[in-house]
């Protein structure tokens, strides 16, 4: 049987070619697309949801709109808690790459019980399926990035990364964008959006079918299920080493602050700038262009290696453009007479400042978290890689539910969303200094980048 590891272009060559060309390669294209379908497929039917719910909600239930929004998030986001550690097993102890196309088997299953739940009008049924959706996200995260090391070169791992975390983002916001978009047609759109959920998800399993074997690194691992002590023992493994620890809270940290900031931006869009629904595309998509952008920008700035000195630098950035977001925001809080239509709002200064900070905002996300993922699955034990992102996906989570409550609490006692901005942007650089601190290696490769 033909192996994949590690079968790359010599390094010269390498270093000629665009970080894009892995994108033609089997090794890493295939697994693009399956996770891209993944990303797109999981927000068009959350937002689709999300868009329903705030529309349709009593045709379902007495539950209120606010209260039934949070219980689906709530429902998506349980099984990375509960189930990752046993994900990371089966990554470990399986070949990934057949796990991936079971994994996109189950995503099309899923999406015919939520076309179901469509058709039937059943609440209970259509939020069985984004819990299974959950589900399913939270078997193949571990696989997505501990299978790149095993087909990837050390020279690669960045430029892997940088596609993955850029393309991400951007099937984040289209499949955001196309949900929404569906929801609101006729009768709710469900035909349509479960029918454009099916073909994203048969067209991943299609991608999956591709990618090349990547063995199992701990076979004769044995399978435990209880979830509480894997999840533990998953977070033990990650701890082990103590810069791949430190790192996978420097990864949370950077969701948290992501969350915090996209979430609001909706809101904060219509209530501080009287923007409607095109400002508030526009807000998403440049914050989500911006990490792309970043993302895509480290393979170049690293050299084609781990650089973990481009960390500081975008730690910087996060705080610095957050905080001139923050000052720069209108200090209304109420929502305004009338929505402005997005010509209106780009014919004022202010409003490009604010966009110029969300896209350098996001582009300094994306070069603070992609030495951070690689430095990760570099320096991980091949025998424990897949648990050790499984531990990764588990803090991601907790940070993101510890500020969605920071922000809610903040909110709720009426301060501002500039504050909260504000806020989150100089804890960021307590946050950066604590952890520089424990491992300076990051400032020190920071000062003084080594020559190739």
């Amino acid at each position: 049987m033909k192996h994949y590891t590690n079968h790359a272009p010599q390094a010269e060559e390498r270093r000629r070619n665009s970080q894009f060309s892995l994108l033609r390669a089997r090794r890493f294209g295939p697994l693009f697309v399956t996770q891209f379908c993944g990303a797109f497929n999981d927000n068009i039917f959350k937002s689709a949801l999300t868009v329903l719910f705030a529309f349709h909600a009593a045709r379902w239930t007495n539950l209120q709109t606010e209260v039934l929004t949070n219980l689906a998030m709530a429902l998506f986001i349980l099984p990375f808690f509960l189930f990752s550690a046993i994900a990371g097993n089966l990554a470990d102890k399986y070949d990934k790459a057949r796990l991936a196309r079971l994994t996109k088997l189950l995503e099309i299953v899923i999406i015919l019980i939520g076309a179901l739940g469509f058709f039937l009008e059943s609440l209970g049924i259509l939020l069985s399926a984004l819990f299974l959706l959950g589900l399913q996200s939270t078997f193949f995260g571990p696989l997505k990035y501990a299978i790149l090391p095993q087909h990837l070169t050390a020279e690669e791992l960045v430029g892997g990364n940088a596609l993955v975390e850029a393309g991400t983002f951007v099937s984040i916001l289209l499949g955001t964008l196309s949900g929404s978009l569906l929801a609101g047609l006729p009768s709710g759109g469900a035909a349509w959006i479960s029918s454009a959920s099916f073909v994203i998800a048969l067209a991943g399993y299609l991608a999956s079918c591709r990618i090349p074997p990547a063995p199992a690194s701990a076979p004769e691992l044995v399978i435990r299920l209880n979830p509480m002590s894997e999840t533990w023992r998953c977070i033990q493994f990650a701890r082990a080493n103590r810069s791949v620890f430190l790192s996978i809270l420097g990864i949370s940290w950077f969701w948290l602050y992501g969350s915090i900031f996209l979430a609001q931006l909706p809101v904060y869009t219509k209530n501080a700038l009287g923007g409607d629904s095109g400002m508030i595309a526009l807000m998403l998509a440049v914050f989500s262009v911006g990490i792309g952008g970043g993302s895509l920008l480290c393979e170049k700035l690293s050299r084609h290696q781990l650089e973990p000195g481009l960390v500081p630098f975008g730690a910087l950035g996060l705080t610095l453009f957050g905080l001139d977001f923050a000052w720069a925001s209108p200090a209304a809080a109420l929502p305004p007479p009338r929505l402005l239509p997005l010509i209106e709002l780009l014919a004022r200064p202010n409003t490009w400042r604010l966009l110029a900070d969300l896209l350098l905002l996001g582009a300094c996300g994306g070069i603070y978290c992609v030495p951070l993922y690689a430095l990760v699955q570099q320096r991980s034990d091949i025998a424990c890689r897949a648990r050790v992102i499984a531990a990764n996906n588990i803090l991601n989570s907790l940070f993101m539910v510890i500020g969605a409550l920071f922000a809610a609490l903040l909110l709720k006692y009426g301060h501002s969303m500039a504050t909260l901005f504000a806020l989150t942007a100089s804890i960021n650089l307590l946050a950066a200094i604590y952890i520089f601190s424990l491992v300076p290696e990051f400032i020190l490769r920071a000062i003084r980048r080594p020559e190739d």
